[in-house]
């Protein structure tokens, strides 16, 4: 993103929050799916999920030592504080508004850590710095906790017909005079043509070898893996680069000859658009069904929060794909969440 370059980021930290998708294959090994750094959404639901478990079967939590998740709102908050160069820094949280399909989120983690849930026409610019309209008057805000997509919070820089953007907050960005988590740009990390690489750039830039394995990838720019990929379109699950939610991808497995064909069709047209991966045997965990108690294909979203500490809740988003066979987890598919344990290691009991 041009706007980035050469800007000096507060303590170098371009991504405070990131949720990172693991899968476990039937090879026993855990695999990296993707990155989300641009906006990663569903900690509500990880905060949802526990509560309403230790109110439903509050003997279980007697029983083990499961490691609490609730803390975690403050530690979102002390790491956004701690972004800046405020000693007492105004955080808000920018929603797109309440129709947006994650405003529950966005208004239950307010809530939770004490700040001001705040769209595009609650905030201004004036003299260098951002500020939010409030009863008092004006109140100038020093980190901005978007939950809206870099295209459109600037309507000046970025997208012009943007209406839940701030005019202006991009030039205050520029001067340091606020800091919006994550940065501006930083969705790159999501985009799926990247993500072949960031094994590659652990080991450049941290000159560590990575402890997890990504997938196994082909990028459909390339022709021979292009040939590939339409060769063996009934084996492989295809993803848009851009793609999010689970839309625009094919899983050959589970699709009819007719999709398989229509969707190399697709392909051809536009390779640059796609890649692919093999079919995974994602792990299975038993939910309740109208039938009763059955295997259901999950996958995990651990949060990490990255300030002066790296810091990992000791839970996450498990997503499990409700209809039997899916490997689809995303909710925007069908999909569900489960309450994520972890216990305490025996020694400390």
């Amino acid at each position: 993103m041009p706007i980035m370059l050469g800007l000096d980021l507060p303590h170098q930290i371009y991504a405070h929050i990131a949720g990172v998708d693991i899968v476990r294959h039937s090879d026993g090994d855990f695999y990296v799916l993707e990155d989300n750094l641009r906006v990663p959404s569903g900690v509500s639901y990880m905060l949802s999920n526990r509560l309403l478990m230790m109110r439903l079967f509050p003997d279980l939590f007697r029983r083990y030592a499961v490691r609490p998740v609730e803390h975690y709102p403050a530690l979102l908050l002390q790491t956004l504080r701690s972004a800046s160069w405020v000693d007492q820094p105004t955080v808000v949280l920018h929603t797109p508004g309440r129709f947006n399909s994650a405003y529950f989120e966005h208004a239950f983690l307010a809530k939770q850590m004490g700040i001001e849930l705040v769209e595009g026409s609650d905030l201004f610019v004036r003299g260098g710095h951002v500020y939010m309209q409030t009863t008092e008057g004006p109140q100038q805000v020093d980190v901005i906790y978007r939950r809206v997509d870099d295209v459109y919070m600037d309507p000046l820089s970025f997208a012009p017909d943007s209406l839940i953007g701030v005019p202006g907050l991009a030039s205050v960005y520029r001067q340091g005079n606020v800091v919006i988590s994550n940065a501006l740009g930083t969705g790159v990390a999501d985009d799926k043509s990247i993500y072949p690489y960031v094994p590659d750039m652990i080991r450049f830039y941290l000159s560590e070898t990575p402890i997890l394995n990504n997938v196994q990838t082909w990028q459909c720019r390339k022709p021979d893996e292009l040939s590939y990929v339409l060769a063996n379109l009934s084996q492989l699950v295809v993803k848009e680069v851009h793609g999010a939610g689970g839309y625009g991808m094919l899983v050959g497995p589970t699709s009819s000859q007719a999709e398989i064909e229509s969707f190399a069709k697709r392909l051809k047209a536009n390779p640059d658009n796609y890649i692919a991966q093999p079919t995974l045997s994602l792990s299975a965990c038993p939910i309740f069904v109208d039938q009763g108690i059955a295997p259901r294909h999950i996958d995990l979203r651990p949060f990490v929060l990255m300030g002066k500490d790296t810091r990992i809740v000791p839970g996450g988003l498990t997503r499990v794909a409700l209809r039997e066979g899916s490997l689809v987890v995303n909710s925007s598919q069908g999909g569900g969440t489960k309450d994520t344990w972890v216990l305490e290691d025996e020694e400390a009991l």
